[in-house]
């Protein structure tokens, strides 16, 4: 299981310390330019267990280059905006400036991740906008520079999707599936593993207990990755619009003596995307 947005906030931070004692949660991405990495890094040092991964952030958060490097992406506070990837996913893709600006940043941010010591269990990005084929693209070439083995597809089982957001998830799930498809033929081809499925896309924010033991209850063959928000407060403060996730709900499903025994009952193993024997991902 992975904690995403870890280094948000010391909040997120107090949670993926707890779960990876508690032994469930084996992985998190970590944000590089967010306000509580230089915390969140600490801590990954003292969990050598715990694998950890880029979560590179090009939307809804900080940049690691100052704004002067890259005017046309972040405000005056140094921030990519929150409401308007579609808008920039047009920019991303028919702007050359735009890409030069934004090819800085995603180098950036990987520097600053392999300046903290880590080794790079995977690269996700914030809100999957890696599915974007000009992102996708920048990125593995980026990545590749810097040892990037693994990313996140963002592929979730349907019955999960209409778990979660019934229809509408089960639509959301057709309508990118030419982008999933498109992105594993891509990473296949510059052999970068990824798993066989991943749930949390439509219970973000509120991968409760429930959730957790439903997902556990019917785990498939193959690699899986489970992805959570966990928190130790439900604190306003980590971000605006996620003023309705169950933070601390997820912490408690993390530690949640009825997962930890599902958990073992699969007999799956556990880690990181460097863990996996992904027999199938090519």
């Amino acid at each position: 299981m992975t904690a995403d947005d870890f280094g948000l906030h010391p909040s997120i931070n107090e949670a993926v310390d707890a779960a990876t004692a508690a032994g469930v949660l084996t992985a998190a991405s970590l944000m590089v330019g967010a306000p509580a990495a230089a915390d969140a890094i600490r801590r990954a040092r003292e969990q050598p267990g715990l694998r950890v991964g880029l979560h590179l952030v090009l939307t809804d958060g900080w940049a690691v280059l100052p704004r002067r490097r890259i005017p046309a992406l972040v405000d005056a506070d140094g921030r990519f905006g929150a409401n308007s990837m579609f808008a920039d996913g047009v920019r991303y893709f028919a702007q050359p400036g735009v890409r030069r600006q934004l090819a800085a940043e995603i180098r950036a941010q990987f520097a600053a991740f392999q300046r903290t010591g880590l080794v790079l269990d995977h690269v996700n990005t914030h809100k999957h906008f890696h599915v974007h084929p000009t992102l996708l693209g920048m990125i593995v070439r980026i990545g590749r520079q810097f040892g990037l083995r693994a990313m996140r597809v963002p592929q979730e089982p349907l019955w999960f999707s209409r778990r979660g957001a019934g229809g509408a998830g089960v639509l959301s799930s057709a309508m990118i599936a030419p982008l999933i498809a498109m992105m594993k033929r891509r990473l296949r081809r510059h052999e970068i593993a990824y798993s066989d499925r991943v749930f949390g896309i439509s219970c973000t924010g509120a991968m409760d207990e429930n959730a957790l033991l439903a997902i556990l209850a019917r785990l498939p063959p193959g690699a899986s990755e489970i992805y959570m928000h966990p928190a130790k407060f439900a604190q306003t403060s980590i971000s605006p619009l996620m003023s309705n996730y169950r933070h601390t709900d997820e912490l408690d499903a993390l530690l949640s003596p009825r997962v930890i025994n599902a958990v073992a009952a699969t007999g799956a193993g556990r880690g990181g995307y460097r863990d996996l024997m992904l027999a199938d991902w090519r």
